[in-house]
C-alpha cells in the first residue's frame, strides 16, 4: 500500500515502516561513531519504542555493548490500518542488533500489569540472568491498576485558576492564545496515578524479589522542569505534581538500592519534539522558539545526543554522579542556560501568526513530528507501495 501521514490533532494515525527504520538507523550510526560506553552488560527498557526510552534502549546496546529486553504497547499492521511508529522503530531495533550479535528481545503489553511484569521476569532469567541496568521511560494517558483494577486519566492542567498563554497550531502556523481551566484535586490525583513513580517502584520491587536485578544495578526514570513560560502547564501543573511523586520515588529507590551499591536517578531532560509533549497547549511553540535558539548556537540536541551523553558523562562517566540539590541529574543543561532562556523570552514576546516562521523553527519542529512516524526523511519514495506487515523478531 503506498502510506502517507494522516494527522488528527497533535497524533498522526499511520506511519512509515522505511522511514522508522531509517531513523533508528541513524540514531544507531550517531552512537556507533562516538566513543563506546563502559556502560550496562543487560538493560532493560520499559517504554522502549519512541523517543528518550528508543534512545536509551539503541546507546545501552551499540554504545556500551548491552544486550536489551524493551517493554512497549504497540499494535502491528491489521487491514488497511498501518502498524504504530514504535512497532516499526522496535523491528528496525531487533534486526540491527540481532545483526550486530547482540540479543535483544521485544515484550509488548500494559506494562502498568503484573501480566508484563512476570513475562519480563521470566524472559530476563531465561535469556540474561539478570538485569544491570533499568530504564523507565513510559508515557501513557491511562492507567488500570493491577491490584485494585481502578483505572485512571491524566489530564494536562494548572493548579489554582485558569492558565492563558501563547499557542500555535503546528500545522497551519496559526498563533493563539489558549486559556486551559484549573484541574480539581481528583484529576491531580489521577495523574499522579498515572505519571507517577509508583508503577517504577513496582517494577524494581518486582525484579529485586525475582533475583533478576543485579545488586549494583542502576535505575533511572526521566523527567522535564522547564522555564517559567511553560511552568503553570507543566512544572506548576497537573503533570509536575506527578514528576515530583516520581522524583521523590527515585530518592527512596536510592536509599533502598544504595545498601547493596545499586543506584537510582531522576534525569531531567530537555524539551523535544515527542508525541507526548505535542499534546500540551503552550510547549510545541515553546520548543520551536528554542530549537531556533539552540540550533543558532550550535548546541541543539535530539533524543540520542541528550541519551548519549547521559549515559557516557553522567550514568557511566566514572567517578560519582553529578546530581543537582534534589538529586537529579540535569541533562536540561544546556537548554536552561541563562543566555538560552533570555533570547527565547525575547523572541516569545514578539511572537505573533505572522512572525512565528521568522522568529521560532515551527517548521523544524513541523517536520520532527512527522519523523517520529517515519515520514519526511528524505530517503523515502512516499508515492512508491510499502509493505505495512512487519514482523518483529524476538518477540515475547
Amino acid at each position: 500500500m503506498i502510506i502517507q501521514p494522516k494527522t488528527r490533532g497533535f497524533i498522526c494515525t499511520t506511519a512509515h515502516p522505511d522511514g522508522c527504520a531509517i531513523q533508528v538507523q541513524r540514531q544507531v550510526e550517531y552512537v556507533k561513531g562516538k566513543p563506546a560506553v563502559k556502560g550496562p552488560r543487560n538493560a532493560l527498557v520499559i517504554g522502549a519504542s519512541t523517543g528518550y526510552g528508543l534512545a536509551s534502549r539503541i546507546v545501552a546496546a551499540f554504545g556500551a555493548g548491552a544486550n536489551t529486553i524493551g517493554v512497549y504497547f504497540d499494535k502491528a499492521a491489521e487491514g488497511a490500518r498501518t502498524a504504530s511508529a514504535g512497532w516499526y522503530n522496535s523491528a528496525a531495533f531487533e534486526e540491527t542488533a540481532s545483526e550486530a550479535g547482540l540479543k535483544s528481545f521485544s515484550i509488548v503489553g500494559d506494562a502498568f500489569s503484573d501480566e508484563i511484569k512476570d513475562k519480563t521476569i521470566a524472559t530476563i532469567r531465561e535469556e540474561l540472568g539478570q538485569v544491570d541496568l533499568v530504564v523507565y521511560s513510559v508515557a501513557s494517558p491511562r492507567r488500570t491498576h493491577p491490584k485494585t483494577g481502578e483505572t485512571f486519566s491524566s489530564v494536562i492542567k494548572p493548579l489554582g485558576g485558569t492558565y492563558t498563554n501563547k499557542t500555535v497550531n503546528f500545522h497551519t502556523g496559526e498563533v493563539s492564545l489558549a486559556s486551559i481551566e484549573p484541574a480539581t484535586e481528583e484529576e491531580v490525583r489521577q495523574t499522579v496515578a498515572v505519571m507517577g513513580g509508583e508503577d517504577w517502584e513496582m517494577w524494581i520491587d518486582a525484579l529485586r524479589e525475582a533475583g533478576v536485578l543485579t545488586e549494583d544495578a542502576t535505575t533511572v526514570a526521566y523527567t522535564y522542569i522547564g522555564p517559567e513560560i511553560t511552568h503553570a502547564v507543566y512544572r506548576e501543573g497537573t503533570i509536575g505534581r506527578a514528576k515530583e511523586h516520581l522524583e521523590a520515588t527515585g530518592l527512596r529507590l536510592n536509599d533502598r538500592l544504595s545498601a547493596t551499591g545499586g543506584r537510582a536517578f531522576v534525569s531531567v531532560n530537555k524539551a523535544l519534539v515527542t508525541q507526548s509533549s505535542s499534546a500540551i497547549p503552550v510547549v510545541p511553540l515553546y520548543i520551536s522558539v528554542l530549537y531556533k535558539v539552540m540550533k543558532e548556537k550550535e548546541i541543539h540536541e535530539g533524543c540520542i545526543e541528550q541519551m548519549y551523553r547521559l549515559f557516557s558523562e553522567r550514568l557511566y562517566g566514572g567517578g560519582e554522579t553529578a546530581v543537582d540539590e534534589k538529586g537529579r541529574i540535569r541533562i536540561d543543561d544546556w537548554e536552561m542556560r541563562p543566555e538560552i532562556q533570555a533570547e527565547v523570552e525575547q523572541l516569545w514576546a514578539a511572537l505573533s501568526t505572522e512572525n512565528v516562521y521568522e522568529l521560532s523553527d515551527l517548521e523544524g519542529y513541523r517536520k520532527e513530528f512527522f519523523q517520529l512516524f517515519g515520514f519526511e526523511t528524505g530517503a523515502v519514495d512516499y508515492e512508491a507501495e510499502a509493505e505495512p506487515d512487519v514482523a518483529i523478531a524476538n518477540l515475547r
